[in-house]
């Protein structure tokens, strides 16, 4: 009797757990900002930037994060500037022969789409990250806060008037030291 027991405890633990897992796995799949994808939210608390990267099929697991990293940083950037040049070419022939009841027609259409993002962003950060083990697809999500980045901006200006004071007071030291050299060389 006992080993009856003992049967239909683990027989109805062991379905327990599956109906768990079954139940974990039904309820997962990717965090709302893996579908939501990048652009410009405002919460709550503060507005900012985000980006969404992702890569698939990289097996060095710290390549991959990085990769996917660097990639939702780019999406951020084209939020503020992106160049795109964009070439299409058409062609079309129609072709008669003799008397005008057979002809040929060909066409070809090219299109050609080239997009560049250069830009620095100071402050952007990685602030969740989610793997689908199905897929082997890694997600970073990254933000810029906009109130950083207007601090950063301002910084920023601050640092080129400091560096264009800086090159315009040695810049006269410079020629002076310049004029020096040349008198001495200068035929008497």
């Amino acid at each position: 009797m006992n080993r009856v027991l003992g049967f239909r405890s683990r027989l109805i633990g062991g379905g327990v757990a599956i109906a768990l897992l079954i139940g974990l796995a039904a309820c997962g799949g990717p965090p709302k900002w893996v579908k939501q994808g990048s652009g410009a939210f405002n919460e709550k608390d503060s507005k900012a930037f985000y980006g969404v990267g992702s890569v698939a099929g990289v097996r060095n697991e710290p390549l991959a994060w990085d990769t996917a990293e660097n990639r939702a940083r780019a999406e951020i950037a084209k939020t503020f500037e992106t160049y795109t040049g964009y070439l299409m070419r058409d062609y079309a022939a129609s072709t008669t022969a003799g008397d005008f009841t057979k002809n040929t027609e060909e066409q070809n259409v090219e299109r050609a789409i080239k997009t560049v993002t250069t830009t620095t962003l100071s402050g952007v950060r990685p602030i969740e990250r989610y793997k689908d083990e199905k897929t082997n697809t890694y997600y970073v999500l990254t933000k810029l806060n906009l109130e950083e980045m207007k601090d950063n901006l301002e910084k920023a200006k601050e640092l080129n008037a400091q560096v264009r004071d800086y090159v315009r007071k040695n810049a006269d030291k410079l020629f002076e030291r310049l004029e020096k050299e040349e008198d001495k060389r200068a035929p008497r």
